[in-house]
């Protein structure tokens, strides 16, 4: 049982305070820095290069490769208004490609350790990851603005970071852009483009426990006048682990081809390839029967040696822009992909009468497929003297899902036996649709003051068709608002308040048989931000609030025409604050860091009114600390360049029974991991990188066990290395 608030040391008003006046303390001396004169910068040729940063807003697009910049210059995943970061009134940030590459980043859950505010979970097991941002799990991932749906202990595959210029991320409740899920946050994933020039970047990596890596990366014009461009990304990655006997691999196609129609009309169209395997998935290390750690070898593996997680992913999109008269554009983006999966797996559990040892056994194959269409037309317009700016657009998106079901399903399959005789057994397809319109407007009230209205209307449909009957339900118009207003208090500081929501249908059923309402998360906001240097450098602090109402809790009703029927009276509610630096402390000195307070909790549960004030979610942590860095320098020392990471965390704990009756507090306490990155420039064509990870050997649960009967403990990864070679002509 989690304590009461009342009973808790920290102080979020204390937080709040510190974090107002380290802000206000260093707002002075970074605005000073960008009224002076940029002679110096502007000596220095190699501008945006190594060794030289020119904070200009020539230099910062949306786009961030070759910027060596942990910044952008705008985003439009909030909204679809192009914005800076400081014109967003919603908690944001990007991951660069700069930033991707010196932190050695591979993998989604190589972005989502890095990322403020965003939590990796391996409750599911190791290779059975997910991701929650205030307290609410993620789910879905955006790729070029088409959300595609993720749950990642089930299909989840991982999209390859080879094939990405950045990761744009907004916490909170994300409806506009979305529609349907939880208010978490939004991750978009916009891809690699042609480059206007030709460049070929070749990329080996070799590391710890036989983990190699190799990637090309190829674009050029293909015609004379370059109007049409291309670009070919392939990756392949194997690699074994501290765990013993554990295996992975992963290969990446990416295609994409970029045509200049005509001055006004720009066509993409690309297609990727992706297929990952893995032995070592699903099983985490068990618990002892009085609920204690049992402090295993962290080298230990609770699998089999016939457990296999193979996926493969095949994707095709397009895009095409148009420029309109007066400033207008309408953009279509349309985004297919077809995804198989086939997990064999076992997890060690006491499930049995004897609470002896035994396993799990499961198999099932999925064929995933998922198509978006989102198409709009933006652009400025006149009133009241005024300029402002509208966006209006439809979607339609559809997840077409067919589980193979497979026998046994074996509770307590021996320990010492091999691999079951899965047979298949039958299917499961389910389908959701959703069809979308939105408006967005950014309204100048005044020269200070911008307003930000957007609303979009959604018509959800699922139907579900399997071996035991078939189920549907729908949501109709289903309206979901957002609100927020700016106002800039000087040249570098704006505040904002903001509003959003978000919704999420339910399968539970009322006393009539038909689903309870949808579940309605409302994000509320307030903050401050700072933009320096022209946009090179970002800061922003955030107080949040977000409600999630209408969740379906159990009631008892005579002649229920269920099992059990539901009612939506349940809510819970997370709070906290958000704080974020970004960008270019100096010329050649680039961070992102931030700390994330997040207190989730009950606020009305009918069915278990005891939980009400307490804790939702103990083994998530409250407090997350995360910094990265780079410092490039000059003089003799030019080509050299140093860096590295700190990520920390608050303590998380799971209550729960054990064998005998009474009560036991799981618990993996705050620890930090520190990593430490050098690179070195030997000339236009070859740089070398060391990636030094948890380089004190922290010993650490990365997730605990929540019950005796199956496994949840899993470790961190010990100390590793990394050395990376990339030849670019």
């Amino acid at each position: 049982m989690s304590r009461p608030s009342s009973q808790r040391r920290f102080s979020p008003s204390r937080t709040l305070l510190a974090a107002a006046i380290c802000m206000a303390t260093m707002a002075p001396a970074l605005a000073d820095q960008t009224d002076k004169p940029k002679e110096a910068a502007q000596k220095n040729p190699a501008v945006m290069e190594l060794g030289a940063t020119e904070v200009s807003s020539q230099a910062l697009g949306s786009t961030t490769e070759g910027t060596t910049s942990y910044t952008t210059g705008s985003m439009s995943t909030a909204t679809k208004l192009p914005m800076s970061m400081r014109e967003t009134p919603q908690a944001v940030t990007v991951i660069t490609r700069q930033r991707m590459d010196d932190q050695a980043m591979t993998s989604v859950n190589d972005m989502v350790q890095a990322t403020p505010g965003l939590f990796l979970d391996y409750s599911n097991g190791p290779g059975r990851q997910s991701y929650s941002a205030r307290g609410f799990d993620i789910d879905s991932l955006m790729y070029d603005g088409i959300p595609t749906g993720y749950t990642g202990w089930v299909v989840g595959a991982q999209p390859n970071l080879a094939m990405f210029d950045r990761v744009e991320v907004v916490r909170g409740a994300t409806g506009l852009v979305t529609g349907a899920g939880n208010p978490s946050a939004a991750i978009n994933f916009v891809r690699k483009r042609p480059l206007a020039e030709q460049k070929v970047t070749l990329t080996g990596a070799a590391g710890s426990w036989d983990n190699y890596r190799g990637e090309i990366d190829a674009s050029s014009p293909l015609n004379d006048s370059g109007t049409l461009r291309g670009r070919v990304v392939a990756s392949y990655g194997d690699a074994n682990s501290f765990i013993d006997g554990a295996e992975e691999d992963h290969g990446l196609f990416y295609a994409v081809t970029e045509a200049d129609l005509s001055e006004d009309t720009t066509l993409t169209v690309g297609f990727s390839h992706q297929k990952d395997k893995t032995n070592y998935f699903w099983g985490a290390s068990m618990v002892g029967l009085d609920g204690h750690h049992l402090d295993l070898p962290r080298s230990y593996n609770p699998g089999t040696d016939w457990e296999n997680k193979d996926q493969e992913n095949n994707t095709v999109f397009a895009e095409i822009r148009q420029r309109l008269a007066n400033d207008w554009k309408l953009q279509v983006n349309a985004n297919y992909t077809e995804q198989n999966a086939l997990f064999s797996g076992s997890y060690q559990s006491r499930w049995g009468a004897d609470q002896a040892l035994s396993r799990t056994v499961y198999q099932a194959s999925y064929d995933l497929d998922q198509a978006g269409l989102d198409a709009f037309v933006s652009g400025p317009f006149e009133a009241f003297g005024r300029s402002h700016e509208l966006v209006v657009g439809a979607s339609r998106r559809i997840v077409d899902t067919t589980e193979h079901d497979y026998s046994p399903y074996a509770l307590t399959w021996p320990l010492t036996a091999g691999k079951p005789n899965f047979v298949h057994t039958g299917d499961i397809r389910d389908v959701v649709t959703q069809d979308s319109t939105y408006l967005t407007t950014r309204l100048s009230l005044a020269d200070p003051l911008k307003l930000i209205l957007g609303g979009r209307v959604d018509w959800y449909d699922y139907d579900l068709h399997g071996d035991d009957g078939t189920s549907d339900y729908k949501v109709t118009r289903n309206l979901t608002k957002y609100a927020g207003l700016i106002y800039d208090l000087d040249e570098h500081h704006s505040v904002y308040v903001s509003y959003s929501d978000i919704f999420t249908p339910q399968t539970s059923k009322d006393t009539s048989g038909t689903p309870v309402k949808p579940i309605v998360g409302k994000n509320y906001e307030i903050g401050i931000k700072g933009e320096y240097f022209d946009g090179a450098l970002n800061a922003s602090l955030a107080v949040f609030r977000v409600d999630q109402e209408n969740r379906a809790t159990k009631i008892t009703v005579p002649n229920c025409p269920q099992d059990t029927c539901y009612e939506a009276s349940g809510e819970i509610r997370s709070q906290g604050i958000d704080l974020e630096l970004q960008g270019a402390l100096t010329d050649n000195w680039q961070i992102g860091a931030g700390y994330t307070y997040t207190r989730l909790h009950t606020i009305k549960d009918d069915a278990s009114p005891e939980k009400v004030n307490q804790r939702y979610d103990t083994d998530t942590p409250e407090h997350m600390f995360k910094l990265s860095t780079v410092y490039h320098f000059q003089g003799p020392l030019e080509k050299l360049r140093v860096g590295g990471n700190v990520y920390w965390q608050s303590r998380m704990y799971n209550d729960f029974s054990v064998a005998d009756g009474s009560n036991y507090r799981l618990e993996q306490g705050a620890y930090a991991v520190t990593d430490l990155m050098a690179g070195y420039r030997v000339n236009q064509h070859l740089d070398l990188q060391l990636n030094a990870n948890n380089i004190f050997d922290r010993t650490y649960y990365s997730s605990i066990s929540s019950s005796w009967q199956y496994g949840g403990d899993t470790y961190g990864t010990p100390r590793n290395m990394m050395v990376t070679a990339k030849y670019s002509f």
